[in-house]
């Protein structure tokens, strides 16, 4: 089932970015975004370590550029609801073709991820073929680049995954932030991977192209992607974004 109050993009300019104290959310860490849009200003929750120790990963996307992102970049800035399909401009870590790594990556992930499932005491966090990829494709000949495209699941402290955001927002011309938007209020939240979720409370919500992540634009013309997942999800997923 999708989202229970829908999915969208809120865009506009940078406005703050500020931590919260996790003592005030039982151990819950989050970062909060605001940006600035015609309709007023929005805030965004970003979950990024848990109190139930499950864990969580981060990692960016920083080869795009606009021409990658025609339907978000058309855009006006406010808040735009976005249907759960490839052609709306809507995300999913799985299978947006500017979020995946390449053919060989994604097949390498794939084995040792659900090997590690089979465990059930391993989750679906960052593995040791992470950093070793990262290390590896800067040695590639560009020919052969496009293959081995990764960019490497880090696992989250918690200011480790901020502080890469907040380096990227002090340059960004334009913001997107995707996820689900508040009940009361400007706002997103859920802004994470919402599918692959094993069976409990948020299995419900599962559903592919509606993943919630950070969008920055430069006025270079070059984009990055900040996302984020709970280290219990998935990364292979069937038609109704449950686990496979």
């Amino acid at each position: 089932m999708p989202l229970d109050h829908g999915y969208g993009v809120a865009i506009g300019t940078f406005a703050s970015f500020t931590r919260e104290d996790p003592s005030s959310f039982g151990t819950w860490y989050h970062g909060k975004l605001h940006i600035d849009t015609p309709a007023g200003e929005y805030e965004s929750a970003l979950d990024v370590d848990t109190p139930s120790g499950v864990g969580v990963s981060y990692r960016v996307v920083d080869d795009l550029r606009t021409q990658d992102i025609p339907v978000l970049a058309a855009l006006s800035s406010g808040f735009t609801p976005l249907a759960s399909t490839p052609a709306s401009g809507a995300l999913d870590y799985v299978r947006s073709p500017i979020l995946r790594d390449g053919w060989v990556v994604r097949q390498l992930r794939w084995r040792i991820g659900a090997l590690r499932a089979r465990r059930q005491d391993q989750p679906w966090g960052p593995t040791p073929l992470d950093p070793a990829l990262e290390r590896l494709r800067h040695w590639l000949h560009p020919r052969w680049r496009w293959r081995w495209r990764s960019f490497p699941w880090v696992s989250s402290d918690g200011d480790n995954a901020l502080d890469v955001l907040e380096a990227l927002l002090p340059t960004a011309s334009r913001i997107y932030i995707f996820g689900e938007p508040f009940t009361t209020g400007l706002g997103v939240h859920n802004v994470h991977m919402n599918q692959g979720d094993p069976p409990g409370p948020h299995q419900d919500e599962n559903a592919i192209w509606q993943d919630g992540a950070v969008m920055v634009q430069r006025a270079d013309g070059s984009v990055a992607i900040w996302q984020v997942k709970f280290n219990t999800q998935s990364l292979h997923t069937g038609d109704d974004g449950l686990p496979l």
